[in-house]
């Protein structure tokens, strides 16, 4: 029995009666009217919001703007009414409210009667913002609740863009009036600056010339000032020079009489500083020598130690040695005692000879030992002596050039201290002569300082008066020159404050830019909507049909599948039986459902293509993987019921309900709870609904062939496990194989 033989028998069983040909046509179009059906019903929802039931209810009392009457709320209500996105009816708030609660009208938009009075008073000090009432019931409908939410927000942004736009229109009035009037401010800086500059002008030439006079009567009071100090201190000081002078004269004669013998003294000075010059030359010739001797003391000093050093060391072993030897003797001597003593060899007389020298030896040892002690201890002195001598030579080598050095400084100082004296001793008698002569000269200078002081004394009694006019005369000049000075530095300040303020303004109208009514129109519609999103859509559903499509035609696949087995037999007994070859066995009980299968997803797709005229961008592509998910949930039901029986059937159920909620049909995936975002990912509609969005939409290849590969793993895996039962199946058959199922 071939595979063919076997698929053709399963179709002549399903079509042997009427009434299997009908169960079986009743169950072949399941999928078809599933799908069909609710990508029908939800084919474009947006497309008839216009027959959605709404009120609108218009209580705005209107406001004054500028001067005029506004009514935003009736501007509204007439843009909703005629903007039919909705079934509007304009009515009252009573009817309003209770035609949401009887259903009459889905939702409610109230405008209150302060509306338009909130929107205009942005431009007022205590601004408030606008409300829109929406009344819902979702006794109505859910959904119809939340396009109601979006309904109102539309609604608020096309008020907000009409306010705004008024708003940013009177703003930007109100800027191109504030810079004409910025032109005229302008000019008139202009013209301040020009004329504080012409006055700044004549106040600096005034300035200038108060500023001469003043520094004139200054330079006269400064001069005058301290006149009258000065020429009293001119008497007093002529005063202390006749003091001074007569004081001189007397000092000048005492030091005549007490220079008298200053010549013999000077020689006798001489004399001594020779004799200290000689001394201090030969101690100069003695020590000449002396840096050359230390430095031959501190290398021989060095050497010296060590030797020493040398000989501590070399003669340690040595000592070590002997000190051993001292050491050991005296059990040496214990030990050869017995020895003799006991000899049979020796004489007596031998053995007191050599009894009488090892006690000699124990003492010689024993002094030689203490003997080493003493030169180890020599030694080292020696070796700390001849190293603290070698550290002399080297400090004294180390100080002689220094010693040497200030025995020259001695010399030369001596030589200059008797050139020194001995011109002193020279000039002394000069000396001694000029005291007298000053002495004389004192006495004239003593005279005429007293007739200086007298002439003094009458110019100090007239310089007060002189002083004190000149010191008026200043003042009165300062004061004129401070004056002229505030006046012109004002002047100055005026005109550099109004050329600023000119520029400030100029600069200010120019930030603001010109524009013609036309422009600020434009601008004010910018303003009140800047923002407009655009879309780049990589791959679009037509509609929201569409949208849904790839979902329900998972699931009508599903459902076929599930419908068909119902009445199919998954595997033949008689096969097994007759047959005897798994493979076969298999193969023909899962190509039955395949190849209807493939009829129901063309069937489907021609509903949905060109019935429902949902666009599909790659028509092969999605068929294929339409035939592709029926083929794969057809040998995953065949599993479950080979392996299961009746069990299997029903988890066929469960696992389409399971993946009904799993495969992110409607709702992206990522909103379901963990647990069934996990089984997201295990499940195979999950990747039929993925490649079959990505071949209807045009999205990626790549994507489409990865979920095309997963339900080729679920094919394979499925009929592997079908594969598997029937072969032991082939091979033994259990009480439980030859229980009848509860479905058929």
């Amino acid at each position: 029995m071939t595979t063919t033989s076997l698929v053709r028998a399963e179709l002549a069983r399903l079509t042997a009666t009427p009434l299997a040909r009908l169960a079986f046509i009743a169950l072949m179009v399941v999928p078809l009217l599933y799908g069909g059906a609710y990508l029908w019903a939800n084919r474009d929802p947006y497309a008839k919001l216009d027959q959605v039931p709404a009120a609108i209810v218009n209580q705005d009392a209107g406001a004054t703007l500028d001067g005029d009457h506004v009514d935003y709320g009736k501007d509204v209500t007439k843009e909703a009414i005629d903007g039919a996105d909705f079934k509007w009816t304009k009515t009252s708030a009573a009817d309003a409210r209770s035609g949401v609660r009887n259903g009459t009208y889905d939702f409610v938009v109230t405008i209150p009667h302060d509306f338009s009075e909130s929107l205009v008073s942005a431009q007022s000090d205590e601004p408030k913002r606008a409300k829109l009432v929406m009344t819902t019931a979702d006794t109505n409908s859910y959904l119809a609740s939340t396009i109601a939410e979006q309904a109102g927000k539309t609604m608020r942004t096309a008020v907000a863009e009409r306010v705004g736009k008024q708003a940013a229109k009177t703003l930007l009035v109100g800027l191109a009036d504030v810079r004409d009037s910025l032109g005229d401010a302008v000019d008139g800086a202009g013209q301040l600056a020009s004329g504080a500059s012409s006055a700044a002008s004549g106040a600096a030439t005034l300035a200038d010339g108060t500023g001469k006079l003043a520094d004139g009567a200054a330079t006269l009071a400064d001069g005058t000032a301290a006149l009258p100090s000065q020429t009293a201190a001119l008497n007093s000081g002529a005063q202390q020079v006749a003091s001074g002078a007569s004081t001189l004269s007397s000092g000048l004669q005492s030091a005549k009489q007490q220079t008298a013998s200053l010549p013999a003294q000077t020689a006798a000075l001489d004399d001594g500083a020779e004799q200290l010059q000689s001394g201090l030359h030969a101690l100069r010739d003695q020590t000449a020598t002396l840096p050359a001797d230390s430095t031959k003391l501190a290398t021989g000093a060095a050497a010296v130690a060590d030797g020493n050093a040398k000989l501590a060391t070399d003669s340690a072993p040595f000592i070590a040695g002997v000190q051993q030897l001292a050491a050991a003797s005296p059990d040496l001597v214990a030990t050869l005692k017995p020895v003799v003593q006991t000899s049979t060899v020796l004489s007596a007389d031998q053995k007191a000879a050599l009894l009488a020298s090892l006690d000699t030896l124990q003492t010689n040892s024993a002094a030689l030992g203490a003997g080493a002690t003493t030169v180890s201890s020599s030694l080292a002195k020696l070796q700390s002596g001849s190293a603290d001598v070698a550290a002399g030579a080297t400090k004294l080598e180390a100080k002689a050039p220094q010693l040497t050095a200030g025995v020259q400084k001695l010399s030369d100082g001596s030589d200059k201290l008797a050139a020194g004296t001995g011109e002193l001793a020279t000039k002394a008698p000069g000396l001694t002569s000029g005291i007298a002569t000053a002495a004389d000269g004192a006495s004239k200078l003593a005279s005429g300082s007293s007739q200086v002081a007298a002439g003094t004394s009458k110019l100090a009694a007239a310089a007060p008066t002189l002083s004190s006019g000149a010191a008026s005369l200043a003042s009165g000049a300062a004061s004129a020159d401070d004056g002229a000075k505030s006046l012109a530095s004002g002047l100055t300040e005026l005109q550099s404050g109004s050329s600023e303020l000119a520029s400030k303004l100029d600069d200010g109208r120019t930030k603001i830019p010109a524009s013609t009514a036309s422009q600020r129109n434009d601008q004010a519609s910018v303003i009140s909507d800047p923002v407009k999103v655009g879309t780049d859509d990589v791959a679009s559903a037509s509609n929201y049909g569409a949208g849904l499509a790839p979902f329900f035609i998972s699931l009508a696949a599903w459902i076929g599948m599930y419908a068909l087995f119902l009445i199919l037999k998954p595997i033949s007994k008689r096969a097994i039986t007759a047959v005897r070859k798994p493979l076969r066995v298999v193969f023909g009980g899962w190509l039955t459902p395949a190849l209807l299968g493939l009829v129901q997803m063309v069937a489907l797709f021609l509903i949905v293509r060109f019935a429902l005229d949902l666009d599909v961008a790659w028509t092969g592509p999605t068929i294929g993987i339409m035939v592709l998910a029926s083929a794969t949930f057809a040998a995953i039901i065949m599993a479950l019921n080979v392996l299961l029986g009746s069990v299997g059937q029903f988890l066929g159920l469960v696992l389409m309900l399971v993946q009904l909620v799993t495969a992110g049909g409607t709702f992206p995936w990522q909103t379901l709870p963990g647990p069934l975002a996990a089984l997201h990912f295990a499940l195979p509609m999950t990747y039929s609904v993925d490649a079959i969005r990505q071949t209807m939409y045009g999205g990626s290849a790549a994507a489409t062939w990865s979920d095309a590969g997963v339900l080729t793993c679920w094919l394979l895996g499925a009929l592997l496990v079908s594969y598997v039962v029937t072969a032991r199946q082939t091979r033994s058959r259990t009480l439980r194989d030859l229980r009848p199922s509860l479905i058929g």
